[in-house]
């Protein structure tokens, strides 16, 4: 009883600790706001979960139950492993842990308090929108029969199993220090790409026989809804097979084409299937216990992993930045440029070059990925090096300086604006031969890569919104969709980038210097 009593007392100091932030109920909002719009009207000329090009099924308990399972199953999988992870960095990085340590609290039952709390916070997203999926059925109005027990079962048997592995990968990231910042947010995107696509190709119960009859699904339990749903299509819509399912908003021309879900016909070793990716969950969580004073060790201030001479580093840099140093601006933004690619690790460049390759492929899809990923290992100097003294607490002293806030801003857009658009020089002098229009279309989203992240990081005062909003962007391009796919759908991008250009750089001088006078 003591130890239980333990587990709930971290538990609940943990939540007690994202409820105060603001962040926590803005996400939420913005849940149940994107939630709705998951239910598009027949007229409203897109879909988000369908088969082929406008095969969907009508909105009954079971298919807006349905939708939300596969919606949190595979988007909440990813987001929410940006939106959960950090609570044992915070207990590092405050000293907590080291309080922590000198109570009877067992090291494995904290580190399942911290997967719990991540859990928890899973679920309040869950209930948020099965009570707005079911506003959206009684709305839409297709089949008004409420059934709560259908309308919740494919949430629980697809959604909670995999976010049990994100909320697992959460407290893994926070324990390895190579992987508490960007490299690792930009890793887990690679990472949930694997399990969500080579795991359901490998249990595609299209392309392999004994998948339609294995209680063992892959994480996502892709493989489990598209073999339960393969029989209702064959009678609604023979042409169209359950494997062509498409998650996410997709256009569409006309009206869908409906079909009837009412029940899953759920089989119980499938949900035990399930409930094997909960316990492993567990199991690996508990797996790491051995190692959590190793990983408290090695936090921020240590001085683990941090060079003794970084001034060294890059040598060249020194010769090949001092043109600009005859000017103040000039200074401060070759400085900037120094203090950036120094910091750069090891794996960085090796990935740096690697994509650089990439990006000379005659396929549009393959560069547009490489130029995808470029921006994705850069992330973090878009957004969190407008916050720098904010972070390090040296506003005070460096803003006193007469011009300073201004030379700052402009060191600051230049050195963003040069590694978003330095990472995909390779695909721009590539395209500017086969394809001027998508290499200027890709040299204006990487401008728009660049503000945007400075702009969402003085507008929010946190980098990772911008981060993740980059890899939910990252997602769709990799599908020929959204902002950042310049090089597949040139003009899509043009016309966006002409809007959001200009509302980036009003934001950086709007909010720039409120920023600065709240040091």
């Amino acid at each position: 009883m003591n130890a239980l009593r333990r587990f709930f007392a971290i538990l609940v100091a943990d939540l007690r600790e994202r409820s105060r932030s603001t962040r926590f109920w803005v996400v939420l909002a913005i849940v149940g706001i994107t939630t709705w719009w998951c239910f598009p009207s027949m007229d409203a000329g897109y879909v988000t979960v369908a088969f082929g090009e406008n095969v969907r099924g009508s909105y009954s308990s079971a298919w807006v139950g349905m939708v939300l399972g596969l919606l949190y199953s595979t988007m909440l999988s990813v987001i929410g492993f940006y939106l959960v992870r950090g609570t044992l960095l915070r207990d590092f990085d405050t000293r907590v842990w080291q309080l922590l340590v000198a109570t009877p609290m067992t090291r494995s039952g904290y580190l399942l308090a911290k997967w719990a709390s991540h859990m928890v916070v899973f679920a309040l997203i869950m209930l948020l929108g099965l009570a707005v999926g079911g506003v959206a059925q009684m709305v839409r109005g297709e089949d008004r029969a409420f059934d709560l027990i259908e309308l919740a079962k494919p949430v629980v048997v697809l959604g909670i199993p995999a976010l049990a592995v994100t909320a697992f990968f959460a407290v893994l990231f926070d324990m390895l220090p190579w992987l508490r910042r960007t490299g690792g947010n930009v890793l887990f995107f690679f990472v949930w790409l694997f399990l969500f696509v080579s795991a359901v190709n490998i249990v595609d119960p299209d392309k392999v026989a004994w998948a339609r009859h294995t209680w063992l699904s892959d994480p996502n339990g892709m493989s489990l809804a598209i073999r339960d749903l393969e029989s209702q299509l064959a009678h609604t819509a023979p042409h169209v097979r359950a494997s062509d399912i498409s998650i996410g908003a997709a256009k569409i021309t006309g009206r869908p084409i409906v079909f009837a879900w009412t029940h899953w016909n759920l089989r119980w070793i499938d949900v035990m299937g399930r409930l094997f990716w909960v316990g492993l969950s567990m199991l690996c969580v508990v797996a790491l216990a051995p190692a959590l004073d190793w990983a408290a060790a090695r936090t921020q201030g240590t001085g683990a992993g941090v060079s003794a001479n970084p001034g060294r580093r890059l040598r060249w840099l020194d010769p090949l930045l001092r043109p600009l140093e005859y000017s103040a601006t000039g200074m401060v933004l070759a400085a900037e440029l120094k203090l950036v690619l120094r910091q750069r690790r090891a794996w960085w460049w090796l990935a740096l070059i690697g994509l650089a390759v990439a990006q000379l492929a005659v396929d549009h899809q393959a560069i547009g990925i490489a130029t995808i990923g470029a921006w994705l290992i850069s992330v973090d100097v878009f957004a969190r090096a407008i916050l720098r003294e904010r972070e390090a607490g040296t506003g005070s002293l460096f803003f006193v300086a007469a011009g300073a806030t201004r030379r700052l801003l402009v060191a600051r857009i230049g050195v963003a604006l040069l590694l978003s658009i330095g990472v995909v020089l390779p695909a721009l002098a590539h395209l500017s031969i086969i394809d001027p229009t998508a290499a200027f279309a890709l040299l204006m989203t990487a401008s728009g890569v660049a503000l945007g992240g400075l702009a969402l990081g003085v507008l929010c005062r946190n980098p990772r919104p911008f981060e993740l909003l980059l890899v939910m962007f990252a997602y769709a391009g990799v599908q020929n969709v959204g902002p950042l796919a310049a090089v597949v759908l040139p003009h899509d991008a043009l016309q966006l980038e002409a809007i959001l250009l200009p509302a980036t750089l009003v934001i950086l001088l709007t909010l720039w210097p409120r920023l600065t006078r709240a040091h």
